[in-house]
């Protein structure tokens, strides 16, 4: 089960380094078109314009700061074999779920190895 365990805290790292460059890349690419888009709007409206920017500006740091920092943390945890990582991977993988097709099968993966996990812990004896 501990292999399991790093295997998963593996995928946690791996994909969280991954989110955390495709929102970099998201960025840049929302602030190239936000400087041509700037340009073609009047004067007056601009402050719309400007409003929506910070807007999506602020979105990929609020996914970077609650999924992804979490998951390098979790990852690391589950390398480490420490206690409390299993229950922040749990948790992590409940919220995967929800990405479908990746996402998903990631949270699988985090529910059943803490499932197995806790099994084997209540077969073992004191």
């Amino acid at each position: 089960m501990n292999e399991h365990k790093r295997v998963l805290g593996i995928i946690y790292i791996a994909t969280a380094a991954l989110q955390i460059l495709a929102l970099l890349l998201v960025y840049m690419l929302f602030s190239t078109i936000f400087a041509f888009v700037k340009d073609e709007v009047p004067a007056d409206e601009v402050w719309i314009l400007e409003l929506i920017f910070n807007i999506l500006r602020f979105l990929p740091w609020l996914v970077v700061i609650l999924i992804s920092i979490p998951s390098i943390i979790a990852g690391f945890g589950l390398l480490n074999n420490k206690s409390w990582a299993m229950v922040l991977a749990l948790i992590l993988g409940c919220i995967k779920l929800f990405s479908f097709p990746i996402g998903t099968a990631i949270g699988v993966y985090a529910i059943w190895v803490y499932v197995e996990s806790n099994k084997l812990e209540k077969l073992q004896p004191k």
